[in-house]
């Protein structure tokens, strides 16, 4: 029994083989004005197509013509079919030139011969397509869709619903901010309004499911979507991120639920990756924290830019056997090197850093808990503040050529222990700088989104149980990143950074975390407060209802790059800042909670007040703006 594939190939073989003498026969016709007309029929039109068939059927198979299926013909396959015409015709025409110099042969047959046959050929291939879809919009209508974004992704994803996915889903209309779209047709599928129209298209045209089409929306703007899908009552699935349809990983076609990352994503910063690659390319370099939230996708980013070393360090046992399987699967020819330690140990991180000479450490390990460490004063201390000494020296001595602290927004003005340490840590990596060839920088930022402790995976734990959300209060707001941006903008501070900076990300706009509770509720397709409650439980230890990226008195000053600002800080005296980090270190040991309390807000004056007065000699932050983003 011959297979299905060889039965449609031999039909269309011979539908084409039977077009190629009725097209050259239809131009000489056409010649002579459709009226009759005297020739041999052997010279002028039998012994031509002797050539003109096999050269024809030869460059029909060569081209492609019998790879596509006339189910699914479609432009490329018009394309296919013009250049084979062209091609076959050009060279039979220059083979019967060299035999006979075309004689009995009128100069217009070959052009009309060429328009013929590719009408002849394209028209019933473009018919069987059209007769195909047609008896398939007779079959029983599944889901009626309302499509947003009538954009290349909405063309597609109509396309594919009309071709494959007919007996599940009926596309009815399409809305689109776009003024010039308004009024138009996608196949077949109109145009009818914006996306404020959501809720009234979807009352009157019966809709099941909106589906939206638009991956490379904003935050923004998708939240806009969603509230106007949320207000319709209705179900909504999107297409695939860009970033996923770009990179192949996905088809338009493949829908999914919205994440509540979606609509706190930002766009990203800029990023100088030319710079980035020859920076860290082929050197040693070193990761604190590397198994924590921030510092395993550090380490995914770096091992990608292709290092001399990777030299990855955390005390959580489990989390650096995470990272070390999941990187020796990845990057099986990169050299990687683990260490299972704590930064406030001493000799350990000396000897690690005198052995392998990074040339560049990212310090990312950090306690940063804000609640709980305001009951831990000894232990935030002695790790976010001595810990990032010992590792800021030991890089001193190692020769180390770049110091990047990863720091929070709540080192400023910070309301709590976990801020101050931070900020402490930051002074001492600022005043080092003067007196080191490392160069020092901190980067500092907000929330991340998904990373462990935050608020997210509470919240998603908290609705699986079936609620209720605890929320400390209803105004509390949050800057939020991805992690993966967060990391990229680390490495960016290499290659910006002179020494002594504070690299500071504009965040864009703040999070309500009740819109954040709200939304995640709603995502998981329950209603917020009826099938999940939300509970205000008040103000945690620490914390603050709103966070800040820079200190409102800080002098911002232009610089060559429209969007990038430089402010300056205080500096704490060189000798102070040593006596009060020995005085640290002594409280430590001796366990005084009470006088590391004092030690620190000796050295972070501004901890727990609500002035907002800053000293502004010293050295820079450099800020940037979000109109920089694309």
């Amino acid at each position: 029994m011959i297979p299905e594939k060889f039965r449609s190939q031999s039909t269309a073989l011979a539908h084409d083989l039977i077009m190629v003498p009725s097209a050259w026969f239809f131009a000489f016709w056409l010649r002579h004005n459709l009226s009759s007309f005297n020739f041999t029929l052997q010279d002028q039109f039998l012994q031509p197509l002797l050539i003109i068939i096999p050269i024809q059927l030869l460059t029909f198979y060569l081209i492609g013509l019998y790879r596509g299926i006339w189910r699914f013909a479609s432009l490329p396959d018009l394309m296919r079919i013009l250049n084979a015409v062209i091609i076959g015709t050009a060279i039979s025409m220059l083979i019967l030139f060299a035999i006979t110099r075309l004689e009995g042969i009128p100069r217009s047959v070959p052009v009309l011969y060429t328009i013929l046959l590719v009408m002849f050929l394209s028209g019933p291939r473009m018919l069987y397509r059209w007769s195909k879809d047609q008896r398939l919009s007779l079959k029983t209508e599944g889901q009626r869709v309302l499509i947003v974004g009538a954009g290349e992704a909405g063309e597609m994803l109509v396309r594919d619903l009309k071709r494959k996915h007919r007996e599940r889903y009926t596309p009815v209309a399409f809305v689109d901010d776009h003024a010039r779209r308004q009024g138009r047709d996608i196949h077949g599928i109109p145009v009818l309004g914006t996306v404020e129209d959501i809720v009234r298209l979807s009352a009157e045209r019966e809709i099941d499911l909106i589906m939206l089409a638009i991956p490379s929306a904003s935050a923004r703007q998708l939240r806009r979507a969603v509230e106007q899908c949320e207000k319709a009552d209705l179900p909504f699935r999107s297409v695939p991120r860009l970033k996923d349809l770009i990179s192949g990983k996905v088809k338009v076609n493949e829908l999914r639920e919205i994440s509540i990352e979606d609509l706190l994503g930002r766009n990203p910063v800029m990023l100088d990756w030319e710079n980035i690659r020859n920076n860290l390319s082929n050197r040693t370099l070193m990761v604190t924290g590397g198994g924590g939230s921030i510092g395993s996708e550090l380490c995914r980013q770096l091992a990608k830019l292709n290092p001399g070393k990777l030299l990855i360090l955390d005390n959580s046992e489990y989390n650096l056997y995470l990272i070390e399987k999941e990187l020796r699967g990845k990057f099986p020819e990169l050299a990687l090197h683990f260490y299972l330690g704590d930064v406030t140990d001493q000799p350990f991180v000396e000897q690690v850093m005198q052995q392998q000479r990074p040339k560049v450490v990212f310090h990312a390990a950090a306690y940063k808990h804000v609640p709980l460490l305001e009951h831990q004063i000894r232990q935030a201390i002695r790790n976010n503040v001595l810990g990032t000494r010992t590792v800021a020296l030991a890089a001193d001595r190692a020769g180390c050529e770049e110091f990047v602290l990863v720091s929070t927004d709540k080192a400023v003005n910070p309301a709590n222990i976990m801020g101050a340490t931070k900020r402490a840590a930051e002074i001492f990596c600022q005043n080092l700088n003067s007196r080191s060839e490392t160069r020092y920088i901190t980067v500092r930022f907000g929330n991340v989104l998904g990373s462990a402790g935050s608020v997210i995976p509470l919240f998603r734990e908290q609705i699986a149980r079936g609620g209720p959300i605890t929320v400390t209060h209803p105004d509390m707001e949050r800057y939020f990143m991805t992690i993966p941006e967060a990391s990229r903008l680390i490495m960016q501070t290499t290659v910006l950074g002179k020494g002594g900076e504070i690299f500071v990300l504009d965040m864009g706009e703040a999070i309500k975390i009740s819109y954040l509770a709200e939304q995640m509720i709603r995502l998981s397709g329950k209603i917020p407060d009826e099938d999940i409650l939300i509970e205000y439980i008040g103000l945690r230890p620490g914390e603050k209802l709103y966070e800040e990226l820079f200190h409102e008195k800080e002098q911002l000053e232009p610089t060559q790059h429209a969007k990038v600002l430089l402010a300056r800080h205080r500096q704490v005296e060189w000798e102070t800042l040593q006596r009060v980090m020995g005085q640290i270190e002594q409280a430590c040991q001796a366990m005084d909670e009470s006088t590391l309390t004092q030690l620190l807000h000796e050295l972070v004056p501004e901890h727990g007040t609500q002035k907002k007065e800053r000293s502004t000699s010293g050295a820079e932050i450099i800020y940037l703006s979000e109109s920089q983003t694309s």
